[in-house]
């Protein structure tokens, strides 16, 4: 009998130590607030951090606040990766990034507890602010924005130190590959009834502000035909965003989710709005073809409207594939352990957007009920829970074969 086939997490462990640790943090109203830097994350730090320990793990920070346990392999090959993240949104659940990281931890205490030790060293790695600034895993893939005085102040709480956060920089020659198991956060596997998601890689945000300046004036006495209405013009820029997410084969999203219209009187016609648009797709040039198109459209609706339109990047984010090994090894333990699965985008960022820039990266996407996250309702049952787990764990054991 294989190894596959004689080891699995403890799934009441691993859903006694998600129940634990939203504890920390917990609101009045169900909802986890666990802001990176904060208290709460201090406290919830200090204990991942136990359990690290008494997982078998040497337990260190990098000067980015990355918090990295390290169960010790049979050779000095470079590590097998594992985590996310522990901090949350204002307003978020038990879930997102904790499952990434609790999963990482049973996955290295079952290995202890058999007496296993694999050829690489098996990482968990908790990274540093995810939710806001991303510092952590960017930081590992040695792309950090210049230094400013309140990241490097918040970095010393959680022992980091920005004047050496070139060091926690980190390459293929040292991590042979990272796994991130995450909840969905959409609702694709439970329409389609699949317990597990192979993720295709992580989507490329091209996000843009847009200014439309008209002319003000009175609602009542401005003629139709003599008006420069920036609102009019705003509404043919959404429906135009919506057009251009549809009708791309790769099946991109798009979406103006920000807009402000002055005067903003019921009496006036408005003579100025601001947007912004958000474009996401797995494919660079699919984004790329699709900020084409809407710069050609800009032009069209400001000649027709008569009004001025200025666009101005805010974020432009590339896309990371899934490497097609971790992928394949992914399918292949969904076969054996019998679980249903599909291949989907991740439409979220994740710490595994960075990290797959320097090595092969891989996710795995468990099902959120409803599509629901960031919120003290989102949930992913005890039992989803554990399929992922015993995915990444045998998934790790399979790489381990693969990187050797």
């Amino acid at each position: 009998m294989s190894v596959l086939s004689m080891i699995a997490v403890n799934g009441d462990r691993l859903n006694t130590s998600i129940t634990r640790l939203a504890k920390i943090g917990r609101l009045s109203n169900g909802n986890v607030c666990r802001l990176a830097f904060t208290p709460e994350d201090l406290q919830a730090r200090y204990l991942v951090q136990q359990w690290m320990v008494e997982a078998g793990m040497a337990v260190r920070t990098d000067a980015a606040g990355n918090m990295i346990g390290t169960y010790a392999g049979r050779t000095g090959a470079p590590s097998l990766a594992t985590g996310s993240h522990i901090d949350t949104v204002p307003s978020g659940g038990e879930y997102d990034g904790t499952l990434g990281v609790l999963a990482g931890i049973e996955v290295v205490q079952v290995l202890k507890e058999n007496n296993l030790h694999l050829n690489h060293p098996v990482e968990v790695i908790v990274f540093t602010d995810e939710e806001s600034s991303m510092i952590g895993c960017q930081a590992m893939a040695g792309v950090v924005t210049p230094k400013n005085d309140f990241m490097a102040e918040h970095l010393e709480r959680v022992g980091g130190n920005w004047d050496e956060i070139s060091t926690a920089k980190r390459t293929r020659e040292n991590v042979a590959a990272f796994i991130e198991l995450h909840v969905e956060q959409g609702a694709v596997l439970e329409r389609s009834q699949k317990q597990i998601g192979i993720v295709q890689g992580v989507v490329g945000m091209l996000r843009q502000a847009i200014s439309i300046t008209g002319q003000a004036n009175h609602a009542g006495t401005t003629p139709m035909d003599a008006r420069q209405d920036a609102l009019v013009a705003a509404a043919q820029i959404v429906l135009f965003v919506q057009a251009i997410a549809l009708k791309m084969p790769s099946q991109p999203v798009a979406t103006v989710g920000f807009l402000t219209v002055a005067p903003n009187a019921v009496n006036i016609v408005p003579g100025q709005v601001e947007l912004t648009v958000d474009m996401r797709d797995l494919s660079q040039t699919c984004l790329n073809e699709m900020k084409g198109l809407l710069d050609q459209e800009l032009k069209a609706i400001a000649a027709q409207t008569h009004t001025q339109i200025t666009i101005s990047p805010i974020l432009v984010v590339e896309p990371t594939p899934a490497a097609a090994l971790v992928q394949q090894a992914i399918e292949k333990t969904c076969q054996q352990l019998a679980l249903t699965y599909c291949h989907l985008p991740s439409r979220a960022g994740h710490d595994a957007l960075e990290i797959g820039r320097f090595t092969d990266m891989g996710m795995i996407f468990v099902p959120s009920q409803a599509g629901v996250s960031h919120s003290g309702e989102e949930y992913t049952s005890p039992e989803q829970c554990v399929h992922g787990a015993n995915i990444l764990l045998n998934t790790l054991l399979q790489l381990d074969e693969i990187y050797s």
